[in-house]
């Protein structure tokens, strides 16, 4: 019989705490999965002011410090999944991810859905090795 794969939760007290019974991310076979991931201001737990661009750039600040608490950066991001409740705002996020990640880019995924967490326009999740 195989050994479970053993979970190691990842946190950093550079975000704000979870909104519910879920880890910020976890280690698992040398991976990192982060969870999604909102425009939360990490001191206040709110939503950040503005639009998507500027909820997208607190987005990244807010995976760059969970991939820091486990010794990564987004290089070293495999896989992202991008969601928005309005694709007329792909161009802008489009512009914001790309001055954050470099080539070769992450295989991702960006789809429109109806709502998600505390009003939020964007919210993004990924892979790491």
């Amino acid at each position: 019989m195989e050994e479970p794969m053993r979970r190691q939760a990842i946190t950093s007290g550079r975000i704000a705490p979870p909104a519910g019974p879920f880890s910020p991310a976890i280690q698992a076979g040398g991976m990192i999965y982060l969870s999604g991931q909102v425009g939360q201001d990490p001191v206040t737990g709110r939503l950040v002011d503005g639009d998507a661009t500027r909820q997208m750039e607190q987005v990244l600040n807010n995976v760059r410090s969970v991939l820091e608490a486990a010794g990564r950066s987004l290089a070293d991001v495999v896989r992202v999944g991008i969601y928005l409740t309005d694709m007329r705002d792909f161009q802008a996020i489009n512009s914001v991810y790309a001055r954050h990640f470099e080539a070769p880019y992450p295989a991702r995924t960006t789809v429109a859905v109806a709502a998600l967490p505390l009003g939020a326009a964007v919210e993004l999740d990924l892979i790491a090795g």
